[in-house]
């Protein structure tokens, strides 16, 4: 491994950079119909991108960002899944990027985006791959859970927008293959999930290495005072930005929950998906040991399904997901690494086998279907040890979930429990480190720049934080991915 000591060799090495192998240019068509709202204040490359896709107008959020940020305003963005965040920030960074191109140096990203889990960084490396195909910049996705050896190798030949997992972010500009001193754009997604799972000392030191002058966007599902307290020591005069804060689940989701008693919830299950109309579902649970069993029950009953969470290695996660998008699997179970992040189409019905800790998660959740204008159906199961958490799912909605009583299995009493909560159930979750709550802010003042040395070597490793389009280095243009608008 390089000696990087001295500032000198890490110049030498970081203008050292291989020239990029030269690829040819897509060349956008004529725009049939002009783009509507905010789209049509894009470059001509991007809003070809967008119209292929079949969009002509902005989505809400969309609409409300997109200017800001076209002006270089920090921001903080509340949002639902599924109203096209990744795309209200997507755009406007590669139309920034684009208009100020350059070769991009070894290691050296412009834009850097941070993702909680490796699906919802693919996500994001999957929208600027689509959005940015006419444009001459390249990206590239990182995550921990394989080899780093791709990622270097593509780092070194220079990305201008990087995607990436804390952990092995951190892991990496240890060893001296990222420097964020040019960083122009930083950009946090889905905060509360990182802080969650204890990404937030990780956050702290991405923010020592960054430049003081730059454009910051912070965007979360949920803003509690706490978090609120954290984004504005990372932001200067922002424009805040929130989207339906009273309705925290879409309306085109049909939900219903059916009371069960806990030994029957594998039978009840293998009965329902046995409805045609039930085309590919997602099911959650609480623990990974529950997320296997539920598969084998399913095979025994002759629904295809698969398991995707924590426990398992990148390949087969994989291979999980690849299999669940392309019709393999009708059906797909998952705890909530698995929440956010993933962007398949036509999934018809979420279930919520157990129902979530934390009630919020719950709106993450159902979130999965009813996408791009779709509707969806979300089935909750609700033992008596459920109980508690339905109430509090139901608090923060502000009304009752609709129960369906006329079913083979219902359970009176679990519909008439007034158990609590039972004790550190589902507390042992996906994430590799504690809860924010229970951590100190390390790092002191905001945006506290530049010093690259001296750093501890602490808890990098990536864990069960989420994955990438098998971290392939790309540029913005070529093969045409499908993208969360």
């Amino acid at each position: 491994m390089r000696n990087y000591s001295s500032n000198a060799s890490r110049r030498r090495y970081r203008n050292s950079a291989p020239k990029q192998p030269v690829r040819p240019r897509l060349t956008p068509e004529p725009l049939e119909k002009s783009l509507d709202g905010a789209f049509g204040t894009l470059i001509p490359a991007v809003q070809q991108a967008i119209a292929i896709e079949g969009y002509v107008t902005p989505t809400p959020i969309q609409e409300q960002c997109i200017p800001h940020l076209l002006e270089g305003r920090d921001l903080l963005g509340t949002a639902q899944t599924g109203t096209g965040k990744t795309a209200a920030f997507t755009l406007p960074l590669l139309q920034r990027l684009s208009k100020h191109n350059r070769r991009p140096r070894r290691g050296t990203p412009r834009a850097l985006i941070l993702a909680p889990t490796r699906e919802l960084a693919a996500q994001i490396g999957d929208s600027v791959m689509t959005y940015g195909k006419y444009l001459n910049l390249h990206h590239f996705v990182i995550f921990g859970g394989v080899k780093q050896y791709s990622q270097v190798k593509a780092l070194n030949r220079g990305v201008d927008i990087l995607v990436a997992t804390p952990g092995r972010l951190l892991d990496l500009m240890q060893q001296g293959f990222i420097h964020l001193d040019e960083v122009e754009v930083f950009i946090l997604d889905e905060v509360d999930r990182m802080l969650d799972m204890g990404f937030i000392h990780d956050i702290n030191k991405v923010l020592d290495e960054i430049p003081d002058t730059r454009q910051t966007l912070f965007f979360s599902a949920t803003m509690a005072p706490k978090m609120e307290l954290l984004a504005k020591t990372m932001v200067t005069d922002p424009v805040r930005i929130t989207i339906e804060p009273d309705k925290p689940t879409l309306d085109s989701i049909s939900q219903k929950v059916l009371f069960v008693d806990k030994g029957n919830k594998d039978v009840l299950l293998a009965y329902l998906l046995r409805d045609r109309k039930m085309k590919k579902a997602i099911v959650f649970t609480q623990m990974k040991h529950t997320a296997n069993k539920v598969v084998k029950k399913l095979t025994a009953a002759g629904i295809h399904g698969t398991a995707i969470h924590g426990n398992k290695s990148q390949a087969m996660r994989t291979r999980a997901l690849d299999g669940f998008k392309k019709g393999r699997y009708k059906v797909l179970v998952a705890t909530d690494v698995a929440a956010r992040g993933l962007d398949v189409d036509d999934i018809t019905h979420v279930f919520n086998y157990d129902l979530p800790v934390e009630s919020e998660t719950y709106v993450h959740r159902i979130g999965r279907t009813a996408r791009a204008g779709a509707d969806g159906d979300a089935v909750s199961f609700c033992s008596a040890e459920d109980r508690s958490y339905l109430r509090d799912i139901e608090r923060l909605l502000g009304k009752q979930i609709p129960a369906e009583l006329d079913h083979e299995y219902h359970s009176e009493a679990a519909s008439k429990s007034l158990k609590a909560a039972p004790k550190n159930f589902g507390r042992k979750s996906d994430s590799p480190r504690g809860s924010w709550n229970n951590t100190s802010r390390s790092g002191g003042s905001r945006r506290s720049g530049g010093h690259r040395g001296g750093r501890s070597q602490g808890h990098h490793s990536q864990g069960n934080s989420s994955r990438s389009t098998q971290g392939s280095s790309s540029r913005s243009g070529g093969r045409r991915q499908q993208s969360s608008h």
